[in-house]
């Protein structure tokens, strides 16, 4: 059985969110098209998508107190 990680964040909140990612650098665009939740063992992700890309990449980011105010990284 796996061990649990006290420093893993888990509960109802989403831990990570996932967007759309098209373009390099500076000229990427991010657009939000979700969210995970951390499994409790820490060894896994629960996502819930609004959307399915068909172009660019999905990238998944841990919500950060400057990504949850401004809605972006």
């Amino acid at each position: 059985m796996a061990k649990s990680h006290p420093t893993k964040q888990t509960g109802k909140k989403p831990t990570h969110r996932l967007y759309r990612v098209t373009g390099d650098g500076e000229h990427s665009s991010w657009t939000p098209i979700g969210a995970a939740w951390l499994h409790q063992d820490g060894n896994g992700f629960s996502i819930a998508c609004d959307a399915v890309p068909l172009q660019g990449r999905i990238v998944i980011r841990r919500i950060t107190e400057r990504a949850a105010t401004t809605g972006g990284l």
